[in-house]
């Protein structure tokens, strides 16, 4: 399939129509980003590249390292780890301190906000040097030696997390945070600030494509089962109070962020990222979503 060829269809369909929302604001350097960017990369198990914009320029992955830092956290606990933290889409805002007090601090599912605080207390409990040992993790899967924090952006969100310090707290009083709230929203920040190109980016998640084995070093990143349930995660949680939305009109396993960034993966045959600043209103990629839903129409495959 000329992926190439279907990049450049798709894009001059969506250049007919505004490319509605608004840059993330909220964190002041995730504000100072150019709001027309675009790019799309994709990346075959059998090591094909298809891409198409500014696939090459480096942004801020935000809540798309959540699934990272789930995976290593997986691998560590095992089943354990649903003890802490749940499975179900949060059907709530990606950081609603409501639902997280109604269920007790047990946050709904690990994409969220404080499901992803629960996952950075359970890596700084398990790794001797949390901030250290998880970049390493993130670039043997990578391939990437050069993948790293962004200390503006981690500096950015400290100064205006006041919310993640509250869902926090609100946990540590229910027992559901083991360790240092200080240490733990560090880790988160550094965490959520890694930058990335569509490429890297799709390069990264291809092991999920793949069934937990990378397909670039044939290693096995996690369990088949373990990597199945990471897909399933992806699939009813990646995208907060718009996931299922997103799974009616896309039909992929997939995460989003706030820097602008998705990634989705088809099983067997590829991951892609496509990277556009603009924020709907559920704080998503208005213009990477829309990409997506035509690219599955398109091609006629996603996993249904």
């Amino acid at each position: 399939m000329n992926y190439n060829k279907i990049f450049i269809k798709i894009n001059k369909e969506l250049s007919k129509t505004e490319d509605l929302g608004e840059v993330a604001t909220y964190i002041p350097e995730l504000g100072n980003v150019d709001s027309t960017k675009f790019g799309v990369h994709l990346t075959t198990i059998n090591h094909k590249h298809y891409q198409f914009g500014d696939a090459e320029e480096k942004f801020s992955i935000q809540s798309i390292a959540k699934v990272l830092s789930l995976v290593l956290a997986y691998k560590q606990e095992g089943e354990k780890l649903w003890e802490r933290v749940g499975v179900e889409p949060s059907g709530t805002s990606f950081n609603s301190l409501f639902q997280l007090e109604f269920n007790k601090g047990i946050p709904r599912n690990p994409l969220i906000n404080s499901g992803a605080l629960v996952i950075s207390d359970i890596l700084v409990s398990h790794l001797k040097n949390p901030k250290d040992d998880f970049i390493a993790f993130v670039r043997s899967i990578s391939g990437n030696p050069n993948i790293d924090y962004c200390s503006r952006i981690a500096e950015s969100e400290k100064i205006t997390g006041h919310r993640n310090a509250a869902l926090i707290n609100l946990m540590k009083s229910f027992g559901n945070i083991k360790n240092d709230i200080d240490v733990v929203l560090d880790f988160y920040f550094n965490l959520c600030s890694i930058e990335m190109t569509c490429r890297e980016l799709s390069q990264t998640f291809l092991f999920l494509a793949d069934y937990g084995v990378n397909p670039f070093t044939k290693e096995r990143v996690i369990s088949i089962s373990k990597s199945k349930r990471v897909n399933a995660i992806m699939q009813t949680c990646g995208f907060y109070d718009e996931a299922g939305e997103f799974t009616f009109k896309v039909g992929l396993p997939g995460k989003s962020g706030v820097g602008g960034g998705i990634v989705a993966i088809l099983p067997k045959k590829y991951s892609i990222a496509v990277w556009s600043p603009r924020l709907n209103k559920k704080g998503n990629s208005s213009k990477g979503i829309k990409f997506l839903e035509l690219f599955t129409t398109e091609t006629e495959i996603s996993i249904f």
